[in-house]
């Protein structure tokens, strides 16, 4: 999972954890601010503490001084009926509560309520006692029954319809993750893909419209940016290259005059050398531009690498090299046939960088090999050479961004080319570039 979509997810993950801390929290508050009115009404002044407590000091007799004392701690008032429901005491009774009851009356008092007073009753075997609290401080059910399957099924009705609040709440999360990221990842492929250089146009509508039309207007500028410095190398290069041709034409035509001496000879056969060497700087800083900014789609075709090779290493051989220098050609038997879909001159391009490379870091000599092998089906081309190798701070140098590519504004600049551009064809074609560190001369690897 790309580092984006993991942050979206612990957000929303969190929101849900929050959710339920809220929910925790809540139950938590509700217990802490009920805890006093459950403790005070369902412990001692509860009816049934208070009947258990003084049921065993009333009877037809009367009711001891210890029974008064609790009823009036707690503001009860209490009356007691013999069996033929005439009151017999009462203690502290309100003045509209009669002498006598019928069995009607006592019917309606066991549902609970006397002239509205909430009553408890407790039965003896010579009559009722009836324990009255003030009207509006406990509320009695007047239809107290219940059906033993409803309270069966009750937990499990709680269960299912936790599960289903729980299950909404999933989707929920889901659906909105979900949408979030259908809204951000365009935005978030746009900024990696205006990262690696290449042009977006992002779609400008919903709630992150704003944010697409940013994106989309630093493409805009960036892309100007590029075709204005592309365009100034193709200008710069075109004017460079018409007096160049001029001065190698009258370098050669210098050194060929027969009245010339050798030391004129020489300083033209200088001129004419660095002429050579500014031209190829200016085709490596074209060839670089088109192929940092995608300015020039490649023209590809499926080419038998091994016939490349032969070709490539047949020309370096007949262009002439010193006798200090050989090169020569290695094909694994397996990587015979492979293809590559690729530009011939682009990956001749890369392989004569390569090559040159070696020849200028040995002027003493060396032996160049060029090697191709199957790496998984795939072709695979190293170049070697057992020449003096590289330095440890040419190989550290190597692993910084070139001065072309760096954003900082580097004073230490490396102005040669090849390497590089044999990264950007490489990388070009889908491959990869490595350079192991040898025991001796240098070894570069092409991977497709």
């Amino acid at each position: 999972m790309r580092p984006y979509l993991k942050y979206i997810s612990k957000q929303f993950s969190r929101l849900i954890l929050l959710l339920c801390a809220l929910v925790v929290i809540n139950i938590i508050i509700f217990i802490t601010s009920f805890y006093k009115i459950v403790n005070t009404d369902y412990a001692e002044s509860s009816p049934l503490q208070v009947l258990s407590a003084i049921q065993s000091d009333c009877n037809v007799s009367g009711i001891s001084d210890s029974a008064k004392n609790i009823l009036n701690k707690y503001n009860i008032w209490a009356i007691y009926l013999d069996l033929e429901g005439n009151v017999l005491w009462d203690h502290q009774a309100p003045s509209d509560i009669s002498d006598k009851y019928s069995i009607n009356d006592i019917a309606v008092i066991s549902k609970g309520y006397l002239n509205n007073y909430p009553v408890f009753i407790h039965t003896n075997d010579d009559g009722l006692l009836l324990l009255g609290y003030p009207k509006d401080s406990y509320v009695k059910l007047q239809s107290n029954f219940f059906s033993i399957r409803a309270i069966k099924r009750f937990p499990i009705f709680l269960l299912v319809l936790l599960l289903f609040d729980l299950a909404i709440i999933i989707l929920i999360y889901l659906r909105s993750k979900n949408r979030f990221i259908s809204k951000i990842n365009p935005i978030i492929e746009g900024i990696e893909s205006l990262a690696a250089g290449q042009p977006i146009n992002l779609e400008e509508k919903g709630q992150l419209s704003e944010v697409a039309e940013s994106v989309n207007r630093a493409s805009y500028v960036i892309n100007r940016q590029n075709e204005a410095r592309v365009n100034w190398i193709s200008g710069v290069s075109h004017d460079i290259r018409t007096p160049l041709s001029l001065i190698l034409g009258y370098s050669d035509k210098i050194k060929n005059q027969p009245q010339v001496n050798d030391e004129i000879v020489k300083y033209a056969d200088i001129i004419g050398q660095n002429s050579i060497r500014i031209k190829d700087l200016v085709a490596d800083l074209n060839l670089f531009s088109m192929l940092e900014y995608n300015m020039q789609p490649l023209e590809l075709s499926h080419i038998r690498i091994s016939k490349l090779l032969r070709s490539f290493v047949a020309n370096k051989i007949n262009e002439g090299l010193e006798d200090s220098y050989s090169i020569s050609l290695e094909i694994e038997p397996s990587a015979e046939g492979l293809e590559l879909n690729c530009n011939e001159r682009l990956i001749e391009r890369a392989l004569s960088n390569l090559v040159n490379n070696s020849i200028r870091h040995n002027p003493n000599g060396c032996d160049i090999t060029v090697e191709l092998h199957s790496n998984k089906g795939k072709p695979q081309i190293i170049v070697t050479d057992n020449g003096v190798g590289i330095s440890r701070e040419f190989a550290e140098a190597q692993k910084k961004p070139h001065y072309f590519e760096a954003l900082d504004e580097r004073l230490d600049l490396r102005h040669g080319l090849g390497l590089i551009i044999v990264k950007q064809i490489t990388e070009a074609h889908g491959g990869t570039v490595d350079t192991p560190e040898v025991s001796t001369g240098y070894n570069t690897i092409l991977s497709f």
